[in-house]
């Protein structure tokens, strides 16, 4: 187990508090039971979603991908449509893949609640507008990642995102956050925020907040570069539709109809 120079000087002074009191001595067996317990990270060379339509249909009214990542991002909720920051909602089909539609669609998949959320593209146009660089694809996996600490609110990525992927904080989000996660940053007005596929969970070795939600089994995560991993299969044996790929975007999240 490895542990980092400022964890290390957290531990020994506990440790030296224990010697002279005995009690401090447990928080140390604690920390080093955390650090001991931690999984490797999830390591993948292009993450990728696959959405089963049909399945989270079945599941009528559901949001738990939705309030699972929005709880664990601290996304805020203004109460309006105005001022609406939303990293994972659901659209009509008809409004997600309008290069789909047809007056002769069938009924139900019009109807059809279609989870949508950043596409993280192989070929983001909003990483091109940016001026600051406060989004950026990695080379290491292909996330579309945000730094909110560069973001100077110019809105160019919200302009070329052709899916509506981002949103805007008009205002202070702080005071509309009913349950802050310590662990994970809050914004502030002015910036842009997204989706970024739980970047943070991925690397404590988890899956995204939406995945683990999911009851039906409706979101795969996975990588594209593995042959044997699940998401390669689903996309070799069913048929899968992307949003928008006529633009060239490459979008990697993929939707079986």
């Amino acid at each position: 187990m490895s542990i980092d120079r400022r964890r290390f000087i957290h531990l020994s002074g506990l440790a030296a508090l224990g010697l002279a009191g005995g009690t401090p001595s447990k928080l140390v067996a604690q920390e080093l039971g955390v650090a001991a317990e931690r999984k490797a990270p999830l390591v993948g060379r292009r993450w990728a979603m696959v959405i089963d339509i049909r399945k989270c249909m079945a599941a009528e009214d559901c949001t738990d991908c939705i309030k699972a990542c929005h709880l664990t991002h601290n996304v805020p909720d203004f109460g309006n449509p105005k001022d609406e920051i939303k990293w994972i909602w659901k659209g009509g089909f008809e409004h997600a893949f309008e290069e789909q539609d047809h007056q002769f669609i069938q009924e139900s998949l019009k109807h059809l609640p279609t989870p949508v959320l950043c596409n993280h593209c192989d070929n983001p146009p909003c990483v091109r507008v940016c001026p600051t660089q406060a989004t950026w694809k990695r080379d290491s996996d292909g996330i579309v990642m945000m730094d909110w600490h560069r973001c100077i609110g110019c809105r160019y990525c919200i302009v070329a995102c052709p899916y509506g992927s981002r949103s805007f904080n008009w205002r202070d989000p702080r005071p509309f956050i009913d349950e802050i996660q310590e662990d994970f940053p809050t914004r502030s007005r002015g910036v842009v925020e997204k989706c970024t596929f739980c970047s943070e969970k991925l690397a404590r070795g988890e899956l995204p907040s939406c995945v683990t939600a999911c009851k039906e089994n409706a979101m795969i995560f996975g990588d594209l570069e593995d042959p044997n991993s699940e998401i390669r299969k689903l996309l070799s044996e069913r048929f899968t539709i992307r949003r928008r790929p006529g633009l060239g975007t490459q979008p990697e999240v993929y939707y079986i109809v």
